[in-house]
């Protein structure tokens, strides 16, 4: 007789970015040599001061990290909070670091939810990043998506909320589409918020890879006793295998997460706190970073333009997303030539027709890209 497992688990599709793994494998394993525009995982270099604060905080004895982390983390990261959106923030009970924001964002909705409430949806617009679902059917809600159409900026119509919702996710700047939302768009959504007694989750990965003006936060709100930000150094510093962020958020919603988190053992550990520091609280680096992922955007979209593919949105993160006709079988041209790109419909059924270019590739691949894009 087989071991059972999980039936949220068993019926869960396989995760998208696993398919792409292994259509880049299929293509190296033959030969071809890939340019690989499909994962949003940065090639970046993590700047070395960053790397050396790492190997100077390596104890000879490294013990359990604590689940309020470091102290001198939450400081810096309420002053990084202070110095880019202008927000005061108590270290002390409005933050709390986490291994990433993949974890934190995946198991909100235990924190929060009761899944024998009647209000227990979970909302999130779609194209959309897949672990807000995810997390909402581990958690034994009720996932719903709002449409994000071009013609609406790609933000959702919130008029469609309720009071059976007890979480709107939302990500700005937008992964896949690249759109950002106006400070005035989380007022909105705060005000809604206290109406129908639900909690804005803010996932703002990308905040800092923009590319004419900085995007707001929804920490900038007037009253943000209902907002719920999360951030990360996997985009803006380029750390993703350091995992490391941070949740800001009432002091309710911090206490109710250092008390779940020792369960689940997710802090990250003390010496990658420690390199997290010095990357909150330098800014050099990431103008860097945003300078290099301009010049690789500026080397790619005269071509995408020239072949009358239309670049949609795309004012911040790594990605420019695009209208394309017969966009499953350009991607699948594109693989025949050894560039990997993401189709919209991996995001959800409002991403047919797009597909997806994350700027990870160094610029010389980029430049590369471009010729062959040229010669389709």
């Amino acid at each position: 007789m087989p071991i059972r497992i999980a039936p949220t688990l068993a019926e869960m599709a396989t995760y998208p970015f696993v398919r792409l793994e292994e259509a880049r494998r299929r293509l190296v394993a033959a030969g071809v040599e890939v340019i690989d525009f499909g994962r949003g995982d940065p090639n970046e270099p993590t700047d070395p001061m960053i790397r050396q604060a790492l190997v100077d905080g390596l104890p000879e004895r490294a013990p359990y990290p604590m689940a309020a982390g470091l102290p001198e983390l939450r400081e810096a990261a309420a002053r990084w909070c202070a110095a880019r959106f202008g927000v005061e923030l108590d270290p002390e009970t409005e933050l709390v670091p986490t291994y990433g924001s993949k974890e934190a964002i995946f198991s909100l909705a235990q924190v929060l939810i009761d899944p024998s409430s009647d209000k227990r949806a979970v909302v999130y617009g779609e194209p959309a990043y897949p672990v807000y679902e995810r997390g909402a059917l581990f958690a034994g809600a009720e996932p719903r998506t709002l449409p994000l159409l071009r013609e609406n900026g790609f933000l959702p119509d919130l008029g469609l909320l309720g009071d059976d919702v007890a979480i709107v996710w939302v990500n700005y700047p937008h992964n896949p589409t690249g759109a950002v939302a106006l400070l005035s768009f989380y007022e909105e959504l705060a005000a809604l918020a206290e109406r129908h007694d639900f909690v804005v989750a803010s996932d703002e990965a990308y905040t800092e890879l923009w590319f004419d003006e900085p995007p707001a936060s929804a920490l900038q709100v007037a009253d943000r006793s209902r907002v719920i930000v999360f951030q990360t150094l996997s985009k803006r510093s380029s750390m993703t295998g350091y995992r490391s962020g941070f949740v800001a958020a009432p002091p309710e919603v911090i206490s109710a997460l250092k008390a779940y988190r020792p369960t689940v053992g997710t802090a990250p550990q003390e010496f990658v706190q420690r390199a997290s520091v010095v990357a909150w609280n330098d800014e050099r680096h990431v103008e860097e970073t945003r300078a290099r992922y301009r010049a690789k955007r500026d080397v790619l979209m005269p071509v995408l333009a020239a072949k009358g593919w239309e670049i949609v949105a795309s004012e911040a993160t790594m990605y420019l997303w695009l209208a394309v006709p017969a966009a499953d079988a350009v991607v699948d041209r594109l693989l025949e030539r050894g560039i990997l790109v993401a189709p919209g419909s991996f995001f959800g059924p409002s991403g047919d027709g797009y597909i997806r270019f994350a700027l990870v590739p160094t610029l010389d691949e980029c430049t590369r890209a471009a010729a062959i894009l040229a010669e389709l």
